[in-house]
């Protein structure tokens, strides 16, 4: 028989409060990253604001000095964001208060922006002419070209088809149902945009993009025809099945190979393409007179945010309402919040990449072959930290060097084991042996996967030969055969 009751129960949980959550997002931000997000944040709370002191008047952080006596070779500077707390605001920023919804700010635009750029501000960028896309190029050319309304809507609709690459994406039956027109006129509106500048645009596939090159070059007829129809062979460096193909001696072949390698597989990307950003490091090491290592944050780029106590006091005073005293509240108990956020983060960061430097050391100092096996576990049982939180600290990170500029994920790599009793090695020192293995290597005998795998075990590295084309194919390394095929060919190596 069913009967109702009650009953106590005891369990635990662990519940992700909204703080927690967003320190976590804070924590994988790189310094480009959270200044995008302090942006926003500083436009929804009226109690944050820049920190536009300089790197050298902020004061060191408390990071720093507890680190100063885990490694006497490590040094960091680190800036402070948050300001001392006046005691009279403890008890209207409590650690448990409730953080409101971003939204919920917008109803308060009380700030100062002063010491931030604003829209007058003039810069360079501002009056740079504007990039011309692939797509106004050629509807430029297009509407020249073309008189007839009609044609010229068909060839706007093909043009949005054509990728940034200069290809056209899409189909002409397709367009001609979509438009009702008929298919002769946009098979020949295409056939317009492909004799538009630059050379090749339009074209439905490689093949074809080379071959409207060679005819505006005037280079093209039957043997280059058939070598482009079998591009394949060519890019398997199969030169003799291609000599029999065109019916050409290797001269001739040299000849047309190299025409083909003159020629831009993606004409498109010299119109409009974005620009390449240059990678901005997040943490500096360099190394001082005495051959100890430095290790900092990037100041140029790392954000500082101040509370602005005195505007909170100004508004405190001026409050009537429960809602606005709760709203007040909040925004101070979020800014707190924040800065002590952003002090845990850098706290972090710093105390993450000093003991990468002391595990990897040797790689700073030699180079590429001295780089350890190291996973993040390594590093989470050194700093006391979980796994996830190193993930989440060396994601997105780069390390400016004297070897370079690194990514923080690049120092953990996998291990190969030593054949003998020795230590493991490093599965990027491998690859750069690989490498210089394969650099070395004569015409007359190219090393096959198998004579490397025999070389690497002599000298201590226990690797399989699938390994060795793993790292191969990942260098972007041809196979034995096609290398044979490439060094031993006249024409190719004339070429060269």
């Amino acid at each position: 028989m069913l009967s109702a009751k009650l009953e106590l129960r005891q369990s635990q949980s662990l519940i992700i409060t909204p703080q927690l959550q967003q320190a976590i997002k804070l924590l994988q931000l790189s310094n480009l990253e959270l200044q995008a997000f302090l942006d926003r944040e500083i436009e929804q709370n009226p109690l944050i604001e820049w920190d536009e002191r300089a790197g050298d008047e902020v004061s060191a952080s408390r990071a720093d000095e507890a680190s100063a006596s885990e490694s006497d070779s490590s040094n960091a500077t680190l800036s402070q964001s948050d300001t001392p707390e006046p005691s009279d605001f403890s008890q209207d920023n409590g650690d448990d208060a409730e953080i409101p919804p971003p939204a919920v700010y917008e109803t308060l635009s009380m700030r100062s922006m002063s010491g931030r750029p604003t829209d007058s501000d003039a810069s360079f960028e501002a009056y740079t002419a504007q990039e011309i896309t692939l797509h106004d190029h050629l509807r430029d050319q297009l509407h020249i070209a073309l008189t007839c309304q009609s044609r010229r809507l068909i060839g706007d609709h093909l043009i949005d088809l054509i990728d940034e690459a200069g290809y056209f994406r899409g189909s002409c039956e397709d367009v001609a149902e979509r438009l009702g027109a008929p298919l002769a006129w946009t098979e020949e509106v295409l056939a317009t945009i492909q004799s538009l500048d630059p050379a090749g645009v339009g074209a439905r596939s490689l093949a074809e993009c080379l071959a409207l090159q060679l005819k505006e070059r005037n280079r093209y007829d039957p043997a280059i025809a058939t070598l482009l129809d079998n591009l394949n062979l060519l890019a398997t460096r199969d030169f003799a099945k291609l000599r029999r193909l065109c019916r050409v001696d290797d001269q001739d072949l040299h000849d047309m190979a190299a025409e083909i390698r003159a020629l831009n597989p993606k004409p498109g990307l010299q119109f409009g393409s974005q620009s390449v950003n240059a990678v901005v490091p997040d943490i500096l090491l360099t190394r001082d007179a005495t051959g100890a290592w430095r290790v900092q944050l990037n100041s140029e780029t790392l954000p500082r945010i101040l509370v602005n106590y005195d505007f909170y006091t100004a508004a405190k005073n001026q409050t009537s309402t429960p809602a606005d005293r709760t709203y007040l509240k909040n925004c101070m108990s979020t800014a707190n919040w924040l800065t002590r956020s952003l002090d845990q983060r850098r706290q972090t960061m710093l105390k993450v990449s000093r003991e990468i430097v002391r595990q990897q050391e040797e790689f700073f100092v030699h180079g590429v072959r001295s780089l350890k096996p190291l996973s993040l576990r390594d590093i989470a049982e050194q700093v006391n930290m979980h796994e996830s939180t190193i993930s989440r600290v060396t994601s997105s990170k780069y390390i400016q060097t004297p070897r370079g500029t690194f990514e923080l994920k690049y120092f953990f790599t996998p291990a190969i084991q030593a054949t003998g009793s020795g230590d493991a090695h490093s599965s990027e020192a491998v690859k750069d042996r690989i490498r210089e293995l394969i650099a070395r290597e004569s015409p007359r005998r190219v090393l096959s996967d198998d004579t490397i795998v025999t070389i690497l075990n002599g000298e201590g590295i226990d690797i399989a030969r699938r390994t060795v084309a793993k790292y191969r194919e990942s260098l972007r390394i041809p196979s034995s055969v096609q290398r044979r095929r490439e060094k031993s060919t006249p024409s190719v190596k004339a070429a060269e």
